[in-house]
């Protein structure tokens, strides 16, 4: 859900020409949210191969 809402803020700033600044703080929150998310791909995996043994 957070990556939709990231593009969409992209999307609004590009369409309603958003100063060059805006552009550099919403791909910081679209990067920011691509960490988290492997981060937590990464411990539920890890999750996954401790319960195995």
């Amino acid at each position: 859900m957070n990556v939709l809402l990231d593009f969409a803020v992209i999307e609004n700033g590009s369409r309603n020409g958003a100063p060059r600044a805006y552009c550099w703080f919403a791909a910081f929150g679209l990067m920011v949210t691509i960490i988290w998310l492997y981060i937590e791909i990464l411990r539920l995996l890890a999750n996954v191969f401790v319960r195995r043994q």
